[in-house]
């Protein structure tokens, strides 16, 4: 989902906005860049990250960087940060979510007689310059940010650099976090607060959906109170999010924690140990241990230093080839022993198919699988989740066409736990992954683990819900 980060300090603080900007999400993400404000002028540095550590591509670069304004950011997509030179005055931009409708905007562009877009990568417009156009529209940049947040479908959180300090815009629902932290003579903006404790930085503000902050070395001040709706995305608790992260002042790794615990308390099985599908089902696997009051044990170990994130390959045969390759079974665990294994969720079930053959393959007897969340049964509409996914790939959709065909309008009966409807498709996909048994998390329990109201979350992948 990719992350940015904006630093505004009294002395030079590159070195925070380097650090800074590292430790934000690397999930599938493509481009890591970074842009600061100088008396000479604004610079800016972008490489590809797709097949390396983002520290590695910056180490020579930040040597001679020297600054006390600037943004940097891991991008999903596409080169950020953007350099752009406008009525507004010159300024730096950097976005992170989904623009769904980016070309329908720069359609509308043409139109307006906006000649020329500059930032093309695969002949597809940068959504970070179709942004920018949209706040160049306005008279001030607030303006100009309420402008794009409310022409824009899908999701975008926004830092813009200026050679006075720093706009931080939350997107409009509030979908992706943005928070604030101080130290003295420094502020920080953030998209996760596991960047601020070792850098020094204290966490003392989470925007509002929809809320413009504008940061100085001195502090921060409000341009845009937040909106009333609030659509935070579920799925930062339950995968995306870094564990050592909170939103909304709630911290991943105790929700998930928690998440295993209602898996354990709903559906009590008789099992030698449990393991979590590393790294994001550890989390969620130790919660499910201690609730059963059974061992935690890793009957596959990572192994890292060489092989890539099987979520990062665009090419399904790479993706299968770096799971495989990437995770070791430890026979003398596995052997003749019943386990289960947490995973944060099941999107295809290609990987997993294969993870789940391998396991008796070596030996093991049986083979539970515990989902952290409910069947995805919709493609994401908001964010870069799934980006290159088809909706009709997901296990559950798969499993209804089995079901009920290939022209099924009505999805409800299939997104209620305890319906007929669910458990057949809950089975249809244990078939396929030839699991011993398979039970989702409920959606009640997911929501009751995060502590937040439903209606403050985003739920759609699950259960189709928008707020009205």
């Amino acid at each position: 989902m990719g992350g940015f980060f904006g630093i505004a300090s009294r002395e030079d603080c590159i070195a925070e906005l380097y650090y800074g900007t590292d430790y934000h999400s690397h999930l599938g993400t493509k481009r890591g860049g970074l842009a600061v404000s100088r008396p000479e002028g604004f610079a800016r540095v972008i490489h590809n990250i797709e097949n390396s550590q983002f520290r590695s591509k910056f180490d020579d670069d930040i040597a001679g960087l020297r600054s006390r304004l600037g943004i940097g950011v891991i991008s999903d997509t596409d080169d950020q940060p953007l350099l752009i030179r406008s009525q507004l005055g010159n300024y730096a931009i950097v976005t992170v979510g989904a623009v769904k409708n980016a070309e329908a905007l720069a359609g509308e562009a043409f139109r307006s007689r906006h000649l020329h877009f500059s930032e093309m990568s695969g002949g597809v417009i940068s959504p970070t310059e179709v942004v920018s156009t949209l706040i160049n529209q306005g008279e001030t940049f607030e303006e100009g940010i309420r402008i794009a947040q409310d022409s824009i479908q899908g999701s975008c959180s926004i830092l813009i650099l200026t050679d006075k300090g720093v706009f931080a815009a939350r997107d409009k629902k509030g979908r992706t976090p943005i928070v604030i932290g101080r130290k003295d003579g420094t502020t920080a903006a953030a998209m996760e607060t596991c960047a601020f404790p070792n850098l020094g930085f204290e966490t003392i503000k989470y925007l509002g959906p929809g809320e413009i902050d504008f940061i100085t070395a001195d502090g921060f001040e409000m341009r845009k109170a937040p909106e009333d709706v609030l659509q935070i995305c579920a799925f930062l608790w339950v995968y995306y999010g870094y564990p050592a992260s909170s939103y909304e002042g709630i911290n991943v790794e105790l929700v998930r924690n928690t998440c295993g615990a209602y898996l354990a308390r709903r559906n009590p099985i008789f099992i030698d140990f449990v393991a979590g599908i590393p790294d994001s089902g550890v989390g969620h696997g130790l919660g499910y241990a201690a609730e059963a009051g059974v061992p935690f044990k890793r009957p596959f170990v990572k192994y890292t230093p060489t092989w890539a994130r099987s979520f990062m390959p665009q090419n399904q045969e790479v993706r299968d080839l770096v799971a495989r390759m990437k995770l070791i079974p430890i026979k003398e665990l596995i052997v003749g022993k019943k386990f289960l294994f947490c995973e944060d969720s099941i999107v295809r079930g290609t990987q997993l198919k294969d993870t789940v053959q391998r396991l008796y393959d070596v030996g093991a007897l049986e083979v539970h699988m515990r989902p952290a969340c409910p069947p995805l049964v919709y493609g994401c509409k908001f964010l870069n989740f799934s980006i290159s996914r088809s909706e009709m790939d997901l296990a559950a959709r798969r499993a209804i066409r089995e079901i009920d065909g290939e022209h099924v309008e009505d999805f409800s009966e299939y997104t209620k736990s305890g319906t007929d409807k669910y458990n057949a498709m809950e089975e249809s996909i244990r078939k396929r992954l030839n699991l011993t048994t398979l039970k989702y998390q409920r959606l009640e329990d997911l929501v009751e683990a995060i502590g937040l109201p439903k209606t403050k979350l985003c739920t759609y992948c699950w259960d189709g819900v928008e707020p009205k």
